[in-house]
């Protein structure tokens, strides 16, 4: 891994977990201002926990581990609104709440507003300001928690599987606001389990499975030895006869299946150029 004292995070030779043994080893990546790095791996590979030890809630263990330490710097996405639907809040003011960070004891004033203001614009939802959350579509949703994480003006962004459940037109925004962060400069550790999407929109891909596989270009990381490498099925051995596992494994065999596929044909239009 090269260094870069621009880096807005640095980590190299690091593990991951919530005490005893680690969730997640060997792990050494950086990401630069304006660059999306995407974090693929199946289900229990350690992604949502490398985003955690990020953001300061797990354990790590590592010779270098450099991310951004100022209040607010660092924004984040979650799978799942912890904001219930029925609560009577506009998603201006839930926009507003990623303003807390920076306020410390001040109230907010009129340069807060007008960050909120541009966080709505960021992602298309100027005119549902005053919409009562509870009645934006899903997609809307989504996209109005991420207008929150960048109501706090973070350096670093971290999105956990920003696109799933929406449908193409809320893909196709969130996309462009991902693009338009990165035009800004603001740097970004997106989880997904799309392959086109970090093809689309990622520049570099860490590809993890418990530990470390591969962190390099997109388009170098995404080959099909290293997407099996990273999905392959784990089976169980008793007695020297190795056995498949319970439904857990039919849907991780499933869904390595699936990345399989995207992999040979992403390999396959990138040959057609």
């Amino acid at each position: 891994m090269s260094t870069s004292t621009g880096a807005v995070v640095e980590i190299a030779d690091a593990a991951f977990g919530y005490g005893a043994a680690p969730v997640l080893t060997d792990v050494s990546f950086e990401v630069l201002p304006g660059e999306a790095v995407a974090l693929i791996g199946p289900n229990g590979a350690g992604k949502s926990t490398l985003l955690a030890g990020l953001l300061g809630l797990a354990e790590h263990d590592a010779r270098v581990f450099r991310v951004p330490t100022g209040r607010g710097e660092i924004g984040s996405l979650p799978q799942s609104s912890e904001i219930d639907p029925a609560f009577p809040v506009t998603l201006e003011q839930v926009v507003s709440m990623g303003r807390t960070p920076r306020l410390g004891l001040r109230w907010p004033g009129g340069a807060d507003r007008r960050i909120v203001a541009d966080a709505l614009e960021a992602v298309g939802l100027s005119a549902q300001r005053r919409t009562r959350f509870g009645d934006l579509s899903g997609g809307q949703r989504q996209r109005g928690l991420l207008a929150r994480a960048l109501a706090s003006e973070p350096r670093l962004l971290l999105l956990d599987e920003p696109f799933n459940g929406l449908d193409q037109g809320s893909r196709e925004a969130l996309l462009e606001t991902v693009r338009a962060l990165k035009a800004r400069g603001v740097a970004l550790v997106i989880t997904t389990h799309d392959l086109e999407l970090a093809r689309a929109v990622c520049d570099r891909t860490l590809l993890v499975n418990q530990r470390q596989i591969a962190f390099d270009e997109t388009g170098c990381v995404l080959t099909l030895e290293r997407v099996e490498a990273a999905f392959a099925s784990h089976v169980m051995e008793i007695d020297g006869h190795t056995l498949a596992t319970t439904e857990h494994h039919e849907a991780e065999h499933t869904e390595r299946h699936q990345h399989l596929l995207q992999a040979e044909d992403g390999l396959d239009r990138r040959d057609a150029r």
